[in-house]
């Protein structure tokens, strides 16, 4: 995709941190190559670069690994990017456990959390590659940071391509009046599975795809809680202020009722498949399932 729009606006250039193989960089760096510059293993650099070339008018994308994106990058997006109002786009890929054999170092479970409380960023988490091709333009149309949370492996596809999508508004993808539940990325095929499973003992669950974390689609939520009564988020990140914090602010302000969150509690991550660290760390469809009925228990009080 950044080849097709760089070949359709020249201020599209690419900053990378020595990880062009992992993120196919390569040929864009081929077709276009004095619009692709790698500063090396040096993240902070890396943002201070990108903030540069957007003060110069250019639209550049940033990446690495979501950890060092985010932890390590902080107070560069913070004063350079965010308070400088410049327009950067961030890539964070492998984000939570689909970092698998890197370990709890390459493990960010943070990153949203640091994403969220930097004032004007937007979060973005699609769920497979149709989703994020749809909604690439808007990133690019959208002036301001923004920070892609890139699941890098080959993702469940969800959605067919006659799907439309807009940034910052959620979809939903089930209807229900029993228990709403709020995914994103990973998570989505996880609670839509939960839901079916919720199906055979009579429970009808709500799910909604959140895939812009912030700004929250707070009406779609609320419209949802107003018919269900209660809500599970499922998320691959902590649940300290997460997309589960999200909502719960949300929900606490809008339509008080039980919010539970499927997370990841307060912990590091360690080496690991997905599946096993899904299972180690509780991000599952039975662990949504079993956060539902609580819920739906909660608000039967």
């Amino acid at each position: 995709m950044l080849i097709e729009y760089g070949r359709q606006d020249e201020r599209i250039c690419v900053v990378e941190a020595d990880l062009m193989a992992s993120a196919s960089t390569q040929r864009f760096k081929q077709i276009f190559p004095d619009r692709l510059i790698n500063v090396g293993v040096a993240e902070a650099d890396m943002i201070g670069v990108a903030a540069g070339l957007s003060a110069m008018g250019k639209i550049p994308f940033t990446h690495t690994f979501s950890a060092f994106a985010s932890r390590r990058c902080c107070d560069q997006v913070t004063i350079s990017v965010a308070y400088a109002k410049q327009n950067v786009k961030m890539v964070g890929s492998d984000p939570g456990v689909s970092a698998e054999l890197n370990g709890g170092t390459h493990m960010s479970f943070e990153d949203v959390s640091i994403m969220r409380n930097i004032p004007g960023m937007v979060i973005f988490e699609p769920v497979d590659s149709i989703q994020f091709r749809k909604v690439f333009p808007q990133i690019v149309e959208h002036y301001g940071p923004v920070y892609i949370r890139l699941f890098r492996k080959n993702a469940w596809s969800i959605f067919d391509s006659q799907e439309a999508f807009r940034l910052g508004k959620g979809n939903l993808l089930r209807a229900g009046k029993d228990v709403t539940i709020v995914a994103s990325g990973i998570m989505v095929k996880e609670a839509l599975d939960a839901a079916e499973c919720l199906s055979l003992e009579g429970v009808e669950a709500e799910v909604i795809n959140i895939h812009t974390i912030k700004p929250l689609d707070e009406q779609m939520i609320l419209e949802s809680i107003a018919r269900t009564g209660c809500c599970v988020t499922a998320e691959n990140a902590s649940v300290v202020n997460g997309l589960g914090s999200a909502v719960a602010d949300c929900v606490t302000a809008g339509h008080p009722c039980p919010v539970l969150k499927v997370g990841v509690q307060d912990r590091f991550g360690e080496v690991g498949s997905m599946g096993y660290l899904q299972e180690a760390l509780h991000l599952t469809c039975s662990d949504i399932v079993q956060k539902a009925r609580q819920a739906i228990a909660l608000k039967n009080g």
